[in-house]
């Protein structure tokens, strides 16, 4: 099951062409082809083992594929560093939650606009003058995403005191200071009961609608993937099953047999 790569006229923001990734003898991913449009939530699901963390690492640069192309906004790219692929607009979240324990709900969102500072360590130190002016627009855009986010609450508190879905709330707004052009979500909802995942997949939907965010997300609660993802691509035992619409997918024999174990 396939699609065009250019659905309602979107332009391809990220493009996965024969990608394959191996740690050893053993292939985490085998000749994989997808892409990502601008402007669209894309999904990717599977059972566990299926590939769908070494995806995202592909993505964001963490790991390097011995075969296949990635092309990111029009241009091939080749062995890309995570900081590199931050610089470039993806941002990313962890399945567990990757956050500076002892720090503020607002000091962790403004490290996420660490990129986003020009100036250097010299006026940093001085606080004064056009660093002053840099760090309180920085400030001013984090106090954004915290009323965003409904978390103004917890602005002050050490992260490492919040329950789990707050975390999970703290991390997206992190990456969202970055203000990716896509963003990397690793089970969002994982852990969280189900008004947390209520809140989460209005967020994330509202990030998508009112900021532009393309969005691909991994997730094992196939009723948020059903609600929230335009398109969805499925990966078993490192390849790819099925691509296409939520409703497409779901109906794919294919897809039931892997959920469900047949021939396994």
């Amino acid at each position: 099951m396939t699609v065009t790569p250019d659905v309602d006229n979107k332009a391809v923001l990220l493009s996965l062409e024969n990608v394959t990734l191996s740690f050893g003898g053993v292939k985490a991913i085998s000749d994989i082809s997808f892409n990502i449009l601008e402007g669209e939530i894309r999904a990717i699901i599977g059972p566990n083992g299926a590939g769908k963390t070494s995806m995202l690492n592909v993505i964001n640069g963490f790991y390097h594929p011995q075969k296949g192309t990635i092309t990111w906004r029009g241009k091939r790219r080749r062995r890309m560093k995570p900081y590199r692929a931050a610089a470039s607009g993806i941002a990313r979240t962890f399945q567990n939650v990757a956050l500076f324990k002892g720090m503020t709900t607002l000091d962790n969102i403004m490290a996420g606009r660490s990129l986003k500072m020009k100036r250097g360590l010299f006026w940093q130190m001085l606080h004064v003058g056009p660093a002053r002016e840099e760090e309180i627009a920085n400030r001013r855009h984090v106090e954004e995403i915290i009323d965003f986010l409904e978390i103004a609450h917890i602005r002050k508190q050490p992260v490492g005191r919040l329950p789990y879905g707050l975390q999970k709330r703290v991390e997206l707004g992190r990456a969202m200071a970055m203000q990716p052009e896509l963003l990397l979500l690793d089970e969002p909802m994982a852990g969280m009961n189900l008004e947390e995942k209520e809140d989460m997949s209005r967020f994330i939907l509202d990030l998508n609608s009112e900021f532009g965010t393309t969005i691909a997300l991994i997730e094992h609660d196939m009723g948020v993937v059903m609600d929230l993802a335009d398109r969805v691509v499925v990966l078993d035992y490192g390849q790819k099953i099925a691509d296409g619409t939520p409703a497409e997918v779901q109906s794919s024999q294919e897809v039931i047999d892997a959920y469900l174990g047949v021939g396994h």
